[in-house]
């Protein structure tokens, strides 16, 4: 996509494409493309998530349409998407003022989402008061009573923050039965959104599952040096080591902890750790290390998935949020071809409707999706799905972790 500057913003639009052959010619005449727009992290601290993340997604997207033909409506005629894109450069207030420009300023018919929990929540009651479906793929479920009531306009795909935890908690708990580690687990969180709801619901899910919490601490956005905590977590007897961090601050706890010898039977870090790019920096020093997410390799669609991924966009995706965030948008073209380009129906389309993805069938419950890999760990070099362990298609999970190289 061409790339532009206005004002403050980043912008993008992709040139109109012709009109797929047959399409009516008074058709035509009203409407020559789809206009699709989003806000997103181009810029500052969070442009390493959803450059992996978010952006190569959309663009794929975007991509496989057009080439396709466009979005297939309701009477049988396609229309290739127009985008227009805005850099939020990691501030909540440009995100807000991006969204409220693409609604306002340049009417685009729907809104993607943006990256990170803390955004999407932002957002929401803009996006419901404009009447914009937002597919949120990069955002676990806040624990907001009947959020779906609230916004009935969002969808929260990531599944939520008690599916991480049992998760965890189900693949810890199994390996104490087995005597392999100890009941302990020392924790850290990112004093944010998304650390704050998964260490809370890891706090009540331990404790269940009968694990003794010897370290549970928050450190501040930012942070680079976590040689003290990790510290601290070295010398508490835990076996299990379990940080809910962000893309910078995995890479940080990651490499410190390589260096200072520290080698847990579980390691278990946050948003980044199943990043293609985290065996680059680790020197490929990354078997047996544990995070959210994973993936199937068996599956015949999510194989050709990555491979698309590779071929279009030179890269390969993250092994959790990625394809969430390819399958939701798989759902947005669906309810279009059933509904038509009208946002109350195809909101109501995308609440109700069942769809046919790269994650397989997902029908939504209240507005969310749960039927998902919760745990993943890195082994042979791909991260794969290891929870909830009794999923179909779980790989056995590798404890104790091997020694750092």
């Amino acid at each position: 996509m061409k790339i532009t500057r206005r004002g403050f913003f980043t912008a993008a639009s992709a040139a109109t494409l012709a009109l797929a052959a047959g399409t009516p010619a008074a058709f035509a005449q009203d409407r020559t493309s789809v206009r699709i727009g989003y806000v997103v992290s181009q810029t500052g601290p969070n442009a390493t998530g959803a450059g992996t993340t978010t952006i190569p997604n959309y663009e794929l997207w975007v991509h496989d349409v057009n080439a396709a033909g466009g979005l297939k409506l309701p009477d049988g005629t396609q229309l290739p998407i127009e985008v227009t894109v805005y850099d939020d450069r990691s501030q909540t207030e440009e995100v807000v003022r991006g969204i409220e420009r693409l609604a306002n300023q340049d009417k685009v018919d729907f809104i993607l989402a943006p990256w990170g929990t803390g955004f999407n929540l932002a957002v929401a009651p803009l996006m419901a008061r404009f009447g914009y479906p937002q597919l949120a793929g990069t955002s676990v479920v806040p624990n907001i009573p009947d959020i779906h009531e609230r916004w009935p306009t969002s969808f929260w795909l990531l599944g939520n923050a008690p599916g991480y935890a049992d998760s965890l908690a189900g693949v810890l708990k199994a390996q104490v039965d087995a005597g392999v580690i100890n009941n302990k687990v020392a924790m850290l969180a990112i004093a944010d959104g998304f650390g704050i709801e998964l260490s809370e619901a890891t706090r009540q899910s331990l404790d269940a599952a009968g694990f003794e919490l010897v370290i549970d601490k928050t450190y501040p956005l930012g942070t680079q040096d976590f040689s003290v905590l990790l510290s601290e977590a070295a010398a508490s007897g835990a076996d299990s080591f379990v940080a809910f961090s962000y893309p910078g601050d995995t890479f940080a706890i990651t490499k410190q902890a390589q260096l200072s010898k520290y080698n847990p039977a579980v390691f278990y870090t946050g948003v980044g750790t199943n990043f293609p790019i985290y065996p680059q920096i680790n020197d490929g020093n990354i078997d047996g290390v544990m995070s959210l997410g994973g993936l199937n390799p068996a599956s015949p669609a999510i194989k050709d998935y990555l491979a698309r991924h590779q071929a279009v966009l030179g890269t390969s995706p993250d092994a959790w949020a990625s394809p969430v965030i390819y399958a939701s948008l798989q759902m947005l073209a669906q309810a279009i071809e059933r509904r038509g380009l009208n946002r109350e129906a195809v909101t109501e389309e995308i609440a109700n409707g069942s769809f046919e993805t790269i994650l397989g069938t997902i029908k939504l419950e209240n507005n969310g999706f749960h039927d998902m890999w919760y745990t993943g760990q890195w082994q042979n070099g791909a991260f794969v799905a290891v929870g909830p362990i009794d999923k179909p298609g779980a790989a056995p999970v590798v404890v104790p972790k091997p020694d750092w190289k």
